[in-house]
C-alpha cells in the first residue's frame, strides 16, 4: 500500500492545491508513482475523464503534474453549488442529486465506503497519495462527521501538514488557532506547518518562526515565496477572475458569471504575448474588447436573468450589431439563442427568454452530458471563416439540448455535430476548446487581422508544454524553500 501525506489549510486558497500538485511533481521527479486524492471537492471548475466521468479540475491538474491521466478515484465527491444553500451532488463521477447543505451535512457520513474505496484503489496502484483537505480543519461546527479532514486523515492513516497564507495576514494567529482547536489526538496527527506567499526578507520572518514552532509545538518544515507560477486555480477565489484594468494588444473580455464555471478554459489565451484577458462583473468596464466571452455556468437561467438585469445583455447586443465577435461556451451558448426552458426542474424550472441572438431554444434534460470529444470546425463564413478547418479537443458537461437553426460550427469525433455560428456570433458546447489543437492560434490570428495586428508579434508556446515547465518551476521553488528531508521523513514515519 502506498505511503500517505495530507496537506490542509487554515482557509480556503491558502495553497493546499498548489501545494499539493507541487509535492506530487517533486515525487514523479523523484521516480515514485504518484497520485493526488480529495475526498470531497467543491467548485463549479470541473473534468470529464476519458471514461466519461465528472471530478474535480483540481485533481486533474494535480493528476498532470503527477504525469498520470486523471481518474474519478482522485475525487470520489464534487459539489457544484447551484444557489447559495443548494448543491448538485457528484458521486464516483456521476449525478446523485442536488442537495441543500442541510440535506448534504445529514447524510455526507453514507458516502464513505464510496471514499475508502477510491482512496485504497488508488493506493493500490501507487507508491504515495498525497491528499488534500478542503476549507480549515478547524471548522468546529463540522467536525463530528467530517470527511475531507481531519476525518479523512484518520481513516487514511495520514500525516498532516498545514499550510497558511502571510500575504493576506494574520497567519501566526490563523496557524495557532487553527492547531489549538484542534483535540489531542488531531493535534498528534499535525506533523508541521508551511507558510505560503511569503514576501520580503525571511532572516525578518525567524523570530516569528521560532515563537510559533514554540507555540505549537509543531515545526515549520518551509516557507514558499511568492512565485510567478501560473497553475490552474481551484475556484472563483482566483486571483485571476480580479478585474484587470491592464489592456494589451488584443483585448478579450470574459464576464464573470455569478456561477462561472470552468473558467480555466480560457487560461491557453493568456499564453500569447500581447493578449489580455479580462475577467468583467461590471457593465460600465467591458469598454470596447476585440471579443466578448459568456463562459459555462452552473446555473444558467439565473445567470441569463443577471445578464438582463445588470445591463451586460443589452450591452453585448450592441456591440455585437457593431461587430464585434461574441463568443459563447456552453451556458453561455445556451444564453445565446432565443429560450432556455427546465421542464424537469434542472435548475430553476420554466422558461426564460435568452438573448436571441442566435436562431436556436435550448431544453434541459434529466441526464446530463459528459463526454471527451475531438473536433474538426467545419466550412464556414463570416468574421469566423478563417478558423474553417481547425482542429480542438475538449469535453462536454452540460444538461442541455439545443436545437438550432443556424449553421453547425463542427463536426465532432463521435459522429455530433456542435455548436452555431452565424457572422461574428459562435457558439459551442465544447469546455477547453482553446487547449489543444488549431482552433485557438487561428482565432487569435483572425483576431489580429481584425485589428491590423501582425500575428508574428503575438508569440506563444503549446500550451501543454508551458503547463509542463510550469510544474518543473514550482517543484525547483518548493525544493528551494521546503525542508524535504523532513518531508520524506514524515511520509516514511506516517503517524
Amino acid at each position: 500500500m502506498a505511503k500517505v501525506l495530507m496537506i490542509q489549510g487554515t482557509t480556503s486558497n491558502a495553497g493546499k492545491s498548489i501545494t499539493v500538485a507541487g509535492l506530487c511533481r517533486i515525487f514523479k521527479q523523484d521516480g515514485y508513482r504518484v497520485a493526488p486524492f480529495k475526498s470531497q471537492n467543491m467548485a463549479l471548475n470541473s473534468f470529464i475523464t476519458k471514461d466519461g466521468l465528472e471530478m474535480g479540475r483540481a485533481q486533474a491538474v494535480q493528476a498532470e503534474a503527477c504525469g498520470i491521466e486523471p481518474n474519478v478515484n482522485m475525487n470520489p465527491i464534487l459539489l457544484k453549488p447551484t444557489n447559495d444553500v443548494g448543491s448538485q451532488v457528484i458521486v464516483n463521477g456521476e449525478v446523485w442529486g442536488n442537495m441543500s447543505a442541510k440535506d448534504y451535512f445529514k447524510n455526507k457520513t453514507n458516502l464513505v465506503p464510496s471514499i475508502m474505496k477510491a482512496f485504497n484503489a488508488l493506493a493500490a496502484e501507487n507508491d504515495i497519495i498525497v491528499i488534500e483537505g478542503a476549507g480549515s480543519p478547524a471548522e468546529i461546527n463540522l467536525k463530528d462527521n467530517d470527511i475531507v479532514n481531519m476525518g479523512m486523515a484518520k481513516m487514511a492513516s495520514a500525516p498532516v501538514l498545514i499550510v497558511g497564507d502571510i500575504d493576506r495576514g494574520g497567519v501566526f494567529a490563523s496557524l495557532y488557532g487553527t492547531i489549538a482547536l484542534l483535540d489531542d489526538e488531531e493535534k498528534n496527527i499535525v506533523k508541521g506547518m508551511i507558510i505560503n506567499k511569503f514576501r520580503g526578507d525571511k532572516s525578518i520572518l525567524k523570530p516569528g518562526l521560532d515563537m510559533i514552532e514554540s507555540l505549537t509545538k509543531k515545526p515549520v518544515v518551509g516557507v514558499m515565496p511568492y512565485i510567478n507560477v501560473d497553475i490552474d486555480d481551484e475556484d472563483s477565489l482566483s486571483e485571476r477572475l480580479s478585474n484587470k484594468d491592464s489592456i494589451n494588444i488584443i483585448d478579450i473580455a470574459v464576464i464573470r458569471l455569478p456561477r462561472i464555471s470552468n473558467f480555466t478554459d480560457f487560461n491557453p489565451l493568456e499564453q500569447y504575448e500581447g493578449v489580455s484577458v479580462r475577467y468583467v462583473s461590471d457593465v460600465k468596464k467591458i469598454g470596447s474588447p476585440d471579443l466578448i466571452i459568456i463562459p459555462g455556468t452552473k446555473n444558467t437561467m439565473s445567470d441569463m436573468k443577471w445578464l438582463r438585469e445588470s445591463g451586460f445583455e443589452a450591452k453585448i447586443k450592441r456591440l455585437s450589431s457593431d461587430g464585434t465577435p461574441i463568443i459563447g461556451i456552453c451556458g453561455g451558448y445556451q444564453m445565446l439563442g432565443k429560450s432556455i426552458k427546465d421542464p424537469y426542474n434542472t435548475e430553476n424550472g420554466g422558461e426564460i427568454t435568452a438573448m436571441g441572438i442566435l436562431d436556436m431554444e435550448t431544453v434541459f434534460e434529466k441526464n446530463k452530458t459528459r463526454t471527451r470529444v475531438y473536433g474538426t470546425v467545419g466550412k464556414i463564413d463570416g468574421f469566423f471563416e478563417k478558423l474553417s478547418g481547425s482542429d480542438f479537443c475538449g469535453y462536454e458537461i452540460h444538461m442541455g439540448i439545443t436545437k438550432s437553426s443556424e449553421k453547425s460550427l463542427s463536426v465532432l469525433d463521435n459522429g455530433r455535430n456542435d455548436g452555431s455560428v452565424k457572422g461574428n456570433i459562435l457558439g459551442s458546447y465544447i469546455h477547453g476548446i482553446f487547449d489543444e489543437g488549431s482552433f485557438c492560434k487561428n482565432l487569435i490570428e483572425i483576431l489580429c487581422h481584425k485589428k491590423g495586428v501582425d500575428i508574428n508579434t503575438i508569440n506563444a508556446v503549446s500550451y501543454k508544454e508551458y503547463k509542463e515547465k510550469q510544474y518543473d518551476i514550482l517543484a525547483e521553488e518548493m525544493r528551494k524553500n521546503i525542508d524535504m528531508d523532513k518531508i520524506y521523513k514524515i511520509l516514511n514515519e506516517g503517524i
